[in-house]
């Protein structure tokens, strides 16, 4: 295995346990989605760049933009979250209630 996938896939890996398992706080959540999505960005570049295909140029900003809607999307429910819930607790948050 090459260094550099290992060390994108461990960070992707990282990211995505953290998404597991250290679920308590809406921030936590959102900052362990930015690193996966910070991970696949840097993987996306270098392999297009080890390619060296121009047409496929145009997909690491595709995936950076898409990240950035995704964290201000993220950023809003974040505060609507703690404006109504008072906290960014995961626990706090109940589908059933209005």
């Amino acid at each position: 295995m090459n260094l550099t996938l290992f060390t994108f896939s461990s960070m992707f890996a990282l990211g995505l346990s953290g998404l597991t398992f250290h679920r308590t706080h809406l921030l936590s959540a959102l900052l362990c989605l930015e690193g996966m999505m910070l991970s696949l960005f840097i993987a996306l570049s270098l392999w297009t760049m080890q390619l060296s295909a121009t047409h496929f140029s145009a997909s690491p900003l595709l995936l950076l933009a898409f990240s950035a809607c995704e964290a201000s999307v993220g950023l809003a429910l974040l505060v609507a979250t703690a404006r109504t819930h008072g906290s960014d607790r995961l626990s706090t948050l109940n589908l059933l209630q209005c």
